[in-house]
């Protein structure tokens, strides 16, 4: 069976899904109606950090608009933190209120169970580094394809048969 780049991002797309209906429950199990999946996620990118909101969007890869409406929320749910700069006051740099950690926290001890039924033994473990190998490598070459224009030529995705038809 010959996997397609198309069928691993579909199949990407549909895990963000389901990651996001699972953060879902583990909020509503939290008692947390004020946040929603994507607000966490930024929390998550986020994290012990203090970052502009350039660093924010680059790190994350939020769309700006998205962003700004999400940290505004945050912001107004006691979240996340903005100062605004003395020098331009159109930056602000973000980081986390003890809310948000605490949020965190108590996510990410869900999320270690999680992780524990999953990779519950050496195999498991193996087979989920590997599939984060793969998804990086993919990254990495729709990253360099987008920033070079076509195919790059010393990808390890591309085939002597791609490489053959430009």
């Amino acid at each position: 069976m010959t996997v397609t780049h198309l069928e691993l991002a579909n199949t990407v797309e549909r895990i963000y899904r389901r990651f996001a209906d699972l953060l879902r429950v583990d909020l509503i199990r939290l008692g947390k109606d004020d946040i929603s999946p994507a607000q966490v996620a930024l929390l998550f990118t986020i994290g012990e950090d203090e970052l502009s909101v350039r660093d924010l969007l680059d790190r994350g890869h939020y769309m700006g608009s998205n962003a700004s409406y999400n940290l505004k929320q945050l912001a107004d749910s006691g979240y996340v933190e903005r100062q605004i700069m003395a020098r331009d006051r159109r930056s602000a740099r973000i980081k986390l209120t003890t809310k948000g950690h605490e949020l965190c926290e108590a996510l990410h001890e869900f999320h270690e169970e999680y992780h524990d039924a999953l990779a519950s033994n050496l195999e498991d473990q193996q087979e989920m580094e590997t599939a984060l190998r793969t998804l990086r490598r993919l990254e990495e070459f729709w990253t360099q394809t987008l920033r070079y224009g076509g195919i790059p030529m010393n990808s390890a995705l591309s085939t002597p048969e791609v490489r053959n038809r430009r």
